[in-house]
C-alpha cells in the first residue's frame, strides 16, 4: 500500500461543545487544518496515489460545507433555537459530535466516500487529521 497526504489550511468555522462545563460551551471559532492521508494498492498512470491537481472536489466540499460555517452536534438541544433566532446569520453544518475527534471521524467518512467515487475505488482515505488553531489535533484512521 502506498500513501500520500494533503493538508487544507486555515479553514474558518465555529462550533459549540454543548456538554462542556467551561467556555467551550459557547459558540466560538477556530482556524482549522484538515490533513487527509490517501492510499492505494496500484498507482494511476502517473505513479500517483491521487493526483493533487484532481482532488479539487475536496476543496469544493470544504468551501461549500465548512468555510465560515457553524458546526453543531446533532444532539445539541439549543442548536435549532440559536439558528432560528437569526437564520440569515448562520451557515450551519450538523455532525454527530463536533469535538475535534468527532470532526476527524465524520470527515473521514465524507472524504473516503468522495475519493472512492472520484477514483473508481482505486484510492481511498486511511486517515484524517483535524487541527484547531494549529494547537490541538485529533486523528481518525
Amino acid at each position: 500500500m502506498l500513501t500520500c497526504k494533503k493538508t487544507y489550511f486555515d479553514i474558518p468555522f465555529a462550533h459549540r461543545q454543548h456538554l462542556h462545563d467551561g467556555h467551550c460551551s459557547f459558540v466560538h471559532g477556530h482556524n482549522w487544518d484538515i490533513s487527509i492521508t490517501f492510499a492505494c494498492s496500484d498507482t494511476d498512470e502517473n505513479g500517483f496515489v491521487v493526483d493533487f491537481g484532481k482532488v479539487k472536489f475536496i476543496k469544493k466540499w470544504i468551501d461549500e460545507h465548512l468555510d465560515h460555517a457553524c458546526i453543531f452536534s446533532e444532539s445539541d438541544p439549543l442548536a435549532q433555537k440559536i439558528i432560528a433566532s437569526v437564520p440569515e446569520a448562520w451557515k450551519v453544518y450538523f455532525v454527530p459530535q463536533c469535538s475535534c475527534e468527532g470532526l476527524a471521524k465524520h470527515f473521514f467518512s465524507v472524504f473516503d466516500n468522495l475519493v472512492r467515487e472520484h477514483t473508481n475505488n482505486r484510492a481511498w482515505v486511511v486517515a484524517v487529521e483535524v487541527s484547531e488553531d494549529k494547537k490541538n489535533t485529533a486523528m481518525y484512521s
